[in-house]
């Protein structure tokens, strides 16, 4: 019976060190779920096609897109081409994650499905508590966020069905949260070499290509020089994580234990 018990307990625990780290995102998340609701309603949608976007989509900056070419011509390419180079960078996240996704056996698909820019932030840079097995940290991480914008979602799409209101300028909403993560990441990063390769890429790349074609070889470019840096920025990143605490030692070796079993 014990046996039944312990694999429970452990997830419970995981469940309890992952909720803290994610109410900052339920309140962001909340709130942009709502503007994404009323957005999509405003559209002439039905009230629950944003919280199937939620479900199956979660990626809020694409559902935006996604809702308005929800009401135009049937055009999968060019839907599939405009999601790709909006959520482009989360190749990047899922290099950054490669070895943290390793041996987590059937929990690994949601991880990725999952990884959006606030729950890649929390599990790569998260001190795990030692005892706590990291697999179902990162995934309760994920799972949080994930309810959070579907309740936002749906509450704002109920809302903006029984309401009429006025959602002029609300879709700036996106933009002031990838600002203010860009931000957040350049405090926390012990060096802003990558950071300032981004910016610098993407307005390179912006003169080049011009504001409509600019995304793609941005990205490119990014994943170029972030790949030729690698070798000097791995040592600092190192470093800093090193010296943020003792507690990211236990984690791995309480993740190592885990794959172990």
């Amino acid at each position: 019976m014990q046996e039944d018990i312990r694999p429970w307990g452990a997830r419970l625990a995981a469940l309890r060190a992952a909720f803290p780290l994610t109410i900052p995102i339920l309140a962001g998340f909340v709130f942009l779920g709502i503007t994404c609701g009323i957005y999509s309603i405003s559209l002439g949608l039905p009230w629950w096609i944003p919280t199937l976007m939620a479900c199956f989509i979660f990626a809020g900056s694409a559902e935006f897109v996604v809702a308005s070419m929800l009401t135009g011509a049937f055009n999968p390419l060019q839907t599939f081409l405009m999601v790709f180079i909006i959520n482009a960078r989360h190749l990047f996240y899922g290099i950054s994650m490669l070895e943290r996704f390793r041996g987590q056996g059937r929990k690994r698909p949601y991880l990725i499905f999952a990884m959006c820019d606030e729950t890649f932030s929390i599990n790569f840079s998260a001190e795990v508590p030692p005892g706590i097995d990291r697999g179902w940290f990162m995934t309760w991480v994920s799972l949080l966020n994930q309810l959070y914008w579907i309740f936002g979602c749906t509450l704002g799409s109920l809302a903006g069905s029984a309401l009429a209101l006025n959602v002029e300028g609300i879709s700036f909403a996106m933009t002031a949260l990838f600002a203010v993560i860009f931000i957040d990441q350049w405090l926390k990063d012990p060096t802003p070499a990558s950071e300032v390769i981004g910016v610098v890429c993407a307005l390179g790349a912006l003169v080049a290509f011009g504001s409509e074609l600019f995304m793609i070889p941005a990205m490119v470019l990014i994943l170029i020089c972030i790949t030729l840096a690698r070798r000097a920025l791995e040592p600092r990143l190192m470093a800093g994580e090193d010296a943020a605490g003792d507690g990211a030692g236990g984690a791995e070796g309480c993740e190592q234990a885990g794959d172990a079993r």
